[in-house]
């Protein structure tokens, strides 16, 4: 009886030891997972420096695998070359280009990785050279260009229109189009600036030869439009993107 007695008493505490380390461990796992919960690392952070042989060409600083901060380029004799300028992944702030002597050369605003404002551009003596606007990423007509003593240039060419009115005999009008300093660096577009923007996406090109664009318009038998809009890109002596708009009234108003 005393043997039954102690085996009975052995068999229980082995169950109450058992029941114990079944939930212990349970709940210590959880604790621990717990405790130890982070938002986990998804790349490289730091700055991050590239080359090409022994020549570093560009430094980039990123945040969890993603751009975040600045980003510069050289030039082959290990001049600052550009800057730009990271949040998320994303341009932001101004990008800023430089001459080999160091001086600033350019500088454009960015917002969420599209050029959005006004773009400035500098001569080495530090005058300013031209400021051009931008929407979203698209060109506006707005340009102002400085000679290098701060003059500003005033003398754009505009749009000029001649009609051969063929009408009567022919029941068609032939529209020819140059500007008005005769450059031949010109391309011509029937449209306008919708939302104060040049978008080619929304533009017919005219076609044109010698910087001279034709337009032909016939008889269409029902009312059409009497007017006509007119774009014409062109490049100024400082390499930058010149926008004029004109609208001419058509001598009839079933032209198409």
């Amino acid at each position: 009886m005393k043997l039954l007695r102690n085996s009975a008493i052995l068999f229980l505490a082995i169950l109450i030891l058992t029941g114990c380390n079944g939930k212990s461990p349970g709940k210590n796992k959880a604790s621990k997972v717990e405790d130890t919960i982070q938002v986990p690392d998804t790349g490289y952070t730091g700055i991050k420096q590239y080359f090409s042989g022994n020549r570093m060409v560009k430094e980039v600083s990123f945040k969890n695998g993603i751009r975040q901060g600045e980003t510069r380029t050289f030039y082959k004799g290990g001049q600052l070359y550009q800057t730009f300028w990271y949040e998320n992944g994303l341009r932001e702030d101004s990008a800023r280009w430089y001459y080999t002597s160091g001086q600033l050369f350019r500088s454009t605003p960015y917002n969420k990785d599209t050029i959005n404002g006004i773009q400035q551009q500098y001569y080495k003596n530090g005058r300013l050279k031209a400021r051009i606007g931008y929407v979203k990423g698209l060109r506006t007509p707005f340009l102002e260009e400085y000679t290098h003593d701060g003059k500003k240039i005033s003398d754009y060419p505009e749009i000029l229109v001649s009609i051969d009115d063929h009408y009567k005999s022919a029941g068609k009008i032939k529209i020819t189009l140059e500007l008005s300093n005769k450059s031949q660096r010109v391309v011509f577009y029937r449209g306008e600036f919708e939302n104060g923007v040049f978008d080619t996406s929304k533009y017919a090109i005219i076609k044109s030869f010698d910087g001279k664009g034709t337009l032909e318009m016939k008889k269409t038998g029902s009312a059409q439009s009497d007017k006509l809009e007119l774009i014409a890109e062109t490049i100024t002596d400082f390499g930058n993107k010149y926008l004029t708009h004109k609208e001419i009234r058509l001598p009839y108003a079933d032209l198409r």
